[in-house]
């Protein structure tokens, strides 16, 4: 099911008759399918933990064109190891577009397109494994090397958000092999050499 306009979702007070949201969300979490073993489970109604009520109008007064496009800020890295002036303006447009967007995108990053296709590849394959393979790598403890979970706000935000993620964290220390899904492996040695 995908809600495309708030005529197709119910009004928010319909969400909260007869509706426990902590019991739903840990019934859910302690699965350790995420939101993939739903779809694999061949659900038909998403569950109401994903709910997100529209604030009344949002899409029909909304000034977002269908052809807006999103420019958001990206980021040179050609350079970086030149001179200092050069180096420090390129951590100063990394800072800005931190602290104003959230997010941007890198470019002459010097990370070779085979290595960002083995990551993506990588991706894929960790969550095509089988459930119960992924399980094992299910957690909310985010001091371990490689967390998997369905979204790290899971219990604190006001609904779920449809995805599970996955997060290796590579520094100070990159994490050890056998800490890893086998089918990530690969790209975490690729990803040391570089």
């Amino acid at each position: 099911m995908v809600v495309t306009s708030s005529d197709e979702a119910a009004p928010a007070a319909t969400f909260k008759a007869e509706y426990d949201r902590a019991t739903e969300l840990k019934a859910f979490d302690e699965t350790k399918a995420g939101v993939k073993g739903l779809v694999d489970a061949g659900i038909s109604e998403i569950p109401r933990i994903f709910y997100n009520s529209i604030p009344e109008g949002y899409i029909k007064n909304s000034s977002v064109v269908g052809d807006a496009k999103l420019l958001f800020p990206v980021i040179d890295l050609e350079g970086l190891t030149g001179d200092s002036f050069q180096r420090k303006e390129i951590v100063d447009r990394v800072r800005e577009a931190s602290e104003n967007w959230g997010f941007f995108q890198i470019v002459n990053h010097g990370i070779p397109d085979s290595v960002l296709e083995e990551m993506k590849d990588g991706v894929r394959r960790f969550y095509e494994q089988e459930t119960e393979v992924k399980k094992a790598f299910y957690t909310r403890d985010f001091t371990k090397p490689w967390v998997y979970n369905t979204n790290n706000l899971l219990y604190s935000s006001p609904s779920a958000n449809w995805r599970d993620t996955f997060t290796c964290r590579m520094a100070p220390d990159p994490p050890k092999p056998e800490d890893l899904p086998l089918v990530c492996r690969y790209f975490t040695d690729l990803s040391s050499k570089l």
